[in-house]
């Protein structure tokens, strides 16, 4: 049999180049701790250059200003997130989407409680005067919503996904040209209205647990906020067209 060619062992990185990525991820737990004291506005990387230790001059050989900054942690948040709903739902059986579902969305409330700085970051009030550089940020930024179309889509595949309320349907079709776009980018086979379903399961999700993390609820409304969470994941999950 002939051989397969395997690409060539990667070339361990130099000292300097670890000393360097250990810098940075030091900036990035010095960041965080500073966004969660004093929030996203006032990021200082010369604060961040005294905790850590060194001259302010010496912090912007490997963080360019503030605005790098905070791409930095976007992107670590997101992909902290990311990592925990892809282990939540990969524990669950492949063929299971309803509990696939419901991992995700458990994943995202618990991380969102857990780093209540960092998801305010994602997804409360921006900051004022940065652009997050799309370039960097929408991969990172699209890993949950990626995983709730795949798991949509699995169970589209799978006859395991109920068809759209036609009076959803109609109204997704004025949505053809945008919804073709998102097939297109996630190879998604799942259509038109189920997808647009979909779209509102997500907004519905993450509104669900902003409105927790910012106190929307006040002190003593909903008490029991873990059964109140898994009613809102019962009822989407009923919106999405999973089968219980």
């Amino acid at each position: 049999m002939p051989q397969t060619a395997t690409a060539p062992p990667a070339r361990p990185s130099t000292p300097r180049e670890r000393a360097r990525a250990q810098t940075i991820r030091d900036i990035v737990r010095i960041g965080r701790e500073h966004l969660a004291q004093h929030g996203a506005a006032a990021l200082s990387l010369r604060a961040v250059a005294r905790e850590l230790g060194v001259v302010s001059s010496a912090v912007y050989r490997y963080v360019e200003n503030r605005e790098e900054l905070l791409t930095l942690l976007l992107v670590d948040a997101y992909n902290e997130l990311g990592d925990a709903v892809d282990a939540a739902v990969q524990a669950c059986p492949e063929g299971d989407f309803t509990a696939r579902f419901e991992a995700l969305g458990v994943a995202v409330r618990d991380w969102a409680l857990a780093q209540p700085p960092s998801y305010a970051l994602l997804f409360g009030s921006p900051v004022p005067g940065y652009q997050a550089p799309a370039e960097r940020t929408t991969g990172p930024g699209t890993r949950v919503i990626g995983t709730l179309a795949a798991i949509l889509d699995g169970a589209w595949r799978a006859g395991q996904l109920s068809r759209a309320d036609p009076r959803g349907a109609a109204e997704a079709a004025q949505l053809a040209a945008d919804l073709a776009k998102i097939r297109g980018e996630m190879g998604l086979a799942v259509p038109d209205p189920e997808l647009a379903r979909g779209v509102l399961v997500w907004t519905s999700l993450f509104g669900a647990v902003s409105f927790e993390v910012f106190g929307q609820y006040g002190k003593d409304t909903f008490a029991a906020r873990d059964k109140l969470f898994a009613h809102h994941l019962a009822v989407l999950a009923g919106v999405a067209g999973l089968r219980s």
